[in-house]
């Protein structure tokens, strides 16, 4: 059965397509719709074979200690894909190189956005440390291709974070690595056990590579 879904705000047909899990192309088709024409207050179909998005892919940098293996692995996808995706005919892989990586959905509750007004001061961060969330989610929401914010820009903020393969629980924090950092020491930081630290990241040893994301 199909849902409808009423356009706000800060929406593209792009963002949409990527929120429900179904193609751009199918989308339009079925709502007659052109991305440029899209309306605040519109009433959208959605369709409802939802599952993998296969026009669904964001754009990740490659930070340093990053593996095709380890990519593959905390965006639920194959190496095999990523490469394809990226005509690459090597494993190996350049600090700052931007990969394409699918989104993939799956028996997951679906996340509610609520707008937000870019301030005079407001941050990437200062808008994600206050609302809970990660300054790469805005930017994924958003379609953000900068850092730079404009006074009066509407961002999308999530007001429920949910199970994706690129998304930790509600209550979850996401700790970024830094130098010096090692497990007990941030174990220690949020008073948190070593092992339940590794258990929660499938960790299996106690090495851990600047930038690297850690559910806590």
């Amino acid at each position: 059965m199909n849902q409808t879904y009423i356009v706000k705000a800060g929406d593209t047909l792009y963002g949409i397509s990527k929120q429900y899990g179904v193609s751009l192309s199918e989308l339009i088709n079925i709502n007659n719709v052109k991305p440029e024409n899209l309306r605040i207050g519109e009433q959208l179909i959605i369709p409802s074979n939802v599952g993998m998005n296969p026009e669904a892919l964001f754009k990740y940098t490659v930070k340093k200690g990053d593996t095709l293996y380890n990519i593959a692995k905390k965006y639920d996808t194959s190496v095999d894909m990523i490469k394809s995706l990226n005509n690459l005919n090597t494993n190996i892989l350049s600090i700052g190189q931007e990969l394409m990586i699918p989104e993939n959905y799956s028996d997951i509750s679906l996340p509610t956005y609520v707008n937000y007004t870019v301030k005079k001061g407001d941050t990437l961060y200062s808008i994600a440390k206050s609302n809970g969330i990660t300054v790469d989610q805005i930017i994924k929401d958003n379609n953000l291709t900068n850092n730079i914010l404009n006074v009066g820009r509407i961002l999308k903020i999530r007001t429920q974070v949910v199970e994706e393969c690129f998304g930790p629980d509600y209550n979850d924090t996401i700790y970024t690595v830094k130098k010096g950092d090692t497990l007990y020491s941030i174990a220690k930081k949020y008073n948190k056990p070593v092992d339940e630290i590794k258990k929660n990241n499938k960790l299996s040893s106690n090495t851990l590579s600047i930038g690297q994301q850690l559910i806590i």
